[in-house]
């Protein structure tokens, strides 16, 4: 299974999103720090979920990080836009 397949599967299994946007930007990277060569190491992602809307920031950037658990070690970029 694909990275980006993961962690849209697993996001929507954690927070039952109302909007998930995944943007795999690894071929802007190709050739930079921490492309692996996989086209799967730097990635954008844009969620809105009730359960994350109370938090803050930084409470919902670790939701995501918690969400997505042990994927997170297997990409080397996540930019989160989370609300």
């Amino acid at each position: 299974m694909s990275a980006e397949s993961e962690m849209r599967q697993r996001l929507e299994a954690a927070f039952r999103p109302t909007e998930l946007v995944i943007v795999n930007d690894s071929h802007r990277h190709a050739g930079h720090s921490g492309d692996d060569g996989s086209g799967e190491s730097h990635f954008s992602l844009r969620i809105r979920a009730e359960a994350l809307a109370p938090l803050s920031r930084v409470a919902r950037h670790r939701a995501v990080h918690q969400a997505l658990g042990d994927l997170t070690t297997r990409i080397h970029a996540l930019a989160i836009d989370a609300g």
